[in-house]
């Protein structure tokens, strides 16, 4: 093995050994903390998605009923994602008090019967936002809605 002739790190101090370490545990709690945000921001969109979806198929429900019947089960899928009061709740931060609306209504201009399911507020709380301090981890979304053409009257 040959050795350099003009090693230029030979009589030189190495001021820089180390300083990646230092550099990177430096960084890393702001990756850590940028990765969390992440995580909790997807949850959030995807509890809404999840809701979004139950509320539609619960118009799609109440659509096939009579007018005024189905209450009930519209208010399990949109709450449990089953038309049974037994299953558990689909979302984590939902209640079984937490209000889903239901209105019948006959359209004056073209004479159809709607249907129309309502969440009006749903509060997604995250896992960190406990103590991570206050409102921090608290999304408020705004109501969902979804209306459906009654098949028959």
């Amino acid at each position: 093995m040959r050795r350099r002739v003009g090693n230029s790190n030979r009589g030189r101090a190495r001021p820089q050994r180390g300083a990646a370490l230092v550099e990177f545990a430096l960084v890393l709690p702001l990756l850590v903390l940028l990765c969390l945000i992440v995580v909790a921001l997807g949850r959030a969109f995807w509890h809404y998605k999840v809701l979004v979806q139950s509320v539609r198929e619960a118009a799609r429900y109440l659509a096939a009923q009579k007018p005024g019947e189905g209450t009930d089960q519209a208010r399990n899928l949109v709450l449990r994602g089953s038309l049974s009061a037994n299953a558990p709740l689909q979302l984590t931060y939902l209640s079984a008090t937490d209000p889903v609306q239901v209105s019948w209504q006959r359209d004056s201009q073209t004479g159809l019967a709607l249907v129309t399911v309502t969440v009006p507020s749903y509060r997604f709380e995250s896992w960190w936002g406990s103590w991570a301090g206050g409102e921090l981890g608290r999304i408020q979304f705004r109501p969902i809605a979804a209306t459906q053409r009654i098949a028959s009257c």
